[in-house]
């Protein structure tokens, strides 16, 4: 039986939950987030979704004026939205941005001159051997933003097979290394700021063991969530 569906904060109008990796963020073709928390007793709505192979913090409606009224803080980009992410080589800049324009088609987005404007950016949190730990800031939320993005630059995510491009993941890693580690914005009703964090899951944690396992660079003044 699968475990809970972990709530890292929580009120009568909203709660932001830990959606594990494998699971869809709404009601559709098998087993999500929405169905999990309502066998456990929660009704709930996702506001935003992360793709199946992400794990992460996820804001959930507890009802449907409050649902709207987060919609609206997502299309004001009012929420500060950071993930943890594991890229592959080495020769990144310590913190930087990409601005690569997106186009969606067919279940794929792409970068394309056609595309709308998408922008991330990103800081060295620890360089290994064959990898790179990354804070990212998703500024804008376009389709897989972050796996084309960072693919486009040449640092495709561990253990990503959709934009990888044909390079070899060098820790053959068995889930994609990207979480959504932290949600941060004003609650609507309070006027409180919400600060909701989601710990990296196990097989992350060892997942970053496994680069630690080659030589070590210097790591930047930064701190990574479970270090």
């Amino acid at each position: 039986m699968p475990s809970p569906i972990e709530i890292v904060h929580g009120d009568e109008e909203l709660l932001v939950v830990h959606k594990p990796a494998g699971l869809l963020s709404v009601s559709g073709d098998g087993p999500s987030l929405e169905s999990r928390l309502a066998e456990q007793g929660v009704e709930a709505r996702a506001v935003h979704r992360l793709d199946r192979d992400v794990s992460g913090c996820v804001l959930c409606a507890r009802t449907q004026a409050m649902r709207a009224r987060l919609e609206d803080l997502f299309r004001e980009r009012a929420l500060t939205k950071t993930y943890w992410a594991l890229v592959s080589g080495s020769g990144l800049a310590d913190a930087g941005e990409w601005k690569y324009p997106l186009l969606q088609e067919r279940g794929q987005a792409r970068v394309s001159a056609r595309g709308l404007p998408s922008w991330t950016r990103f800081r060295v949190l620890e360089r290994f051997a064959e990898a790179t730990e990354l804070e990212i800031d998703l500024i804008t939320g376009r389709y897989n933003q972050i796996r084309v993005h960072a693919a486009h630059a040449g640092h495709a995510l561990i253990g990503e097979r959709k934009y990888a491009q044909g390079k070899q993941d060098p820790l053959r890693a068995k889930r994609l290394a990207l979480h959504a580690w932290r949600l941060e914005f004003t609650h609507p009703t309070s006027g409180e700021r919400v600060r909701a964090e989601c710990a990296l899951p196990p097989e992350l944690t060892a997942l970053r063991a496994a680069a630690r396992g080659g030589q070590r660079a210097k790591k930047p003044p930064f701190t990574s969530p479970g270090s």
